[in-house]
């Protein structure tokens, strides 16, 4: 039985690409070693990395004021690098934006490099909406947001529009629609959402923004040593690095973001207009900000989860269960997911209403 996957990561991968990196783990460049056996200082290993940071700039359409990096440690690391890289030692403060676990966990980090200003929060309604309103932001080193949220299934639809510089977490929602990325001057995003396997971190800076904070940086926390090095500071992810590079080649070939963008607008609209429809069902976050990425639901009747359980479960979905911390369902539409995975979760939630109404 074929298996639809909504997991929130790691994500579904495009079937090439996953065939594409198994034979590499096999036989790379008809080399007669694995991939994961070659020196990532080896011409062939070299030439991967130079690729999958040319794409990221050509599927962005960036110029070369931006460094792109692929980094280990996941987003996670990225709560440290940032302010490390960008808030000042002596008077400078930073502007978080508060959306959910992972933007919550980023100011938590940045707190202990200086002052963090929570410029607005959702928190008080459980993260179900996006602010569109922040307190004074004037002369702050860096205004820092989280543009998709995995776990509450909200996503930024609009970016503000600052006289400072603008850095965000794109981890769950990189690639997926044609933004202007110019408007950002940092962004970073765990691969294993819509990118790659776990293991490897996408960094993309403007280089002017570096060496400004007076700080003794740790030399792994460094963005200026990273870049010196080409992402090879330390020995990089390998598998991770070359199965994003397969990922990107994959988003240029349908066509680019713009292409992309439609594919999940229509993906996330088949799902929402039947949890809209049903009667059994119901949408937890605010209509504006309802994310194309995760889309999060929970039941009327919550004495029937395990009915319903059964009924996508025998349809060969997995995934399908909502965070631990706040419950209920979570459907991930990565950009990998097929039409026809959502279109069969949709007639698993019709089933479930055709018997129980």
């Amino acid at each position: 039985m074929k298996k639809h996957n909504f997991s929130a990561g790691p994500c579904v991968l495009p079937r090439e690409v996953i065939e594409s990196s198994a034979h590499a783990l096999l036989d790379f460049n008809n080399s007669g070693l694995s991939l994961i056996e070659i020196s990532h200082r080896s011409k062939d290993f070299v030439e991967v990395m130079e690729r999958a940071r040319s794409l990221v700039k050509k599927i962005m359409k960036i110029n070369d004021t931006y460094e792109v990096l692929f980094l280990q440690g996941g987003a996670s690391l990225q709560f440290v690098m940032v302010p490390n890289n960008l808030l000042s030692k002596k008077s400078g403060w930073a502007a978080y934006l508060d959306t959910g676990t992972w933007a919550s966990n980023a100011i938590k980090e940045a707190q202990r490099f200086g002052k963090v200003q929570i410029v607005a929060s959702s928190r008080d309604k459980n993260y179900t909406y996006i602010p569109k309103s922040f307190s004074s932001l004037k002369e702050a080193d860096y205004f820092h947001c989280t543009s998709n949220n995995t776990i509450y299934g909200t996503q930024m639809k609009v970016f503000p529009k600052l006289n400072l510089p603008l850095v965000c977490d794109m981890s769950s929602d990189i690639f997926s629609r044609n933004i202007n990325f110019s408007d950002f001057d940092l962004i970073y995003a765990g691969a294993q959402k819509n990118m790659g396997p776990a293991g490897t971190t996408l960094v993309v800076v403007k280089k002017e923004l570096l060496g400004k904070t007076e700080r003794n940086i740790p030399n792994y926390l460094n963005y200026q040593l990273h870049i010196d090095k080409k992402s090879m500071l330390n020995t990089p992810s390998v598998f991770a690095v070359y199965t994003s590079m397969l990922t990107l080649e994959w988003i240029e070939n349908k066509g680019g973001l713009s292409v992309i963008k439609q594919l999940n607008e229509e993906k996330a609209q088949i799902l929402y207009e039947e949890i809209d429809r049903n009667p059994l069902l119901q949408g937890v976050v605010s209509l504006e900000d309802r994310s194309n990425m995760n889309a999060t639901f929970i039941l009327r009747r919550p004495e029937l989860s395990c009915d319903f359980d059964q009924i996508w479960q025998e349809a060969g979905i997995v995934g399908l269960k909502g965070h631990r911390s706040v419950g209920g369902y979570r459907a991930s539409m990565y950009n990998a997911l097929s039409i026809e995975s959502v279109r069969t979760l949709t007639e698993t939630m019709k089933e479930f209403a055709r018997r129980f109404t």
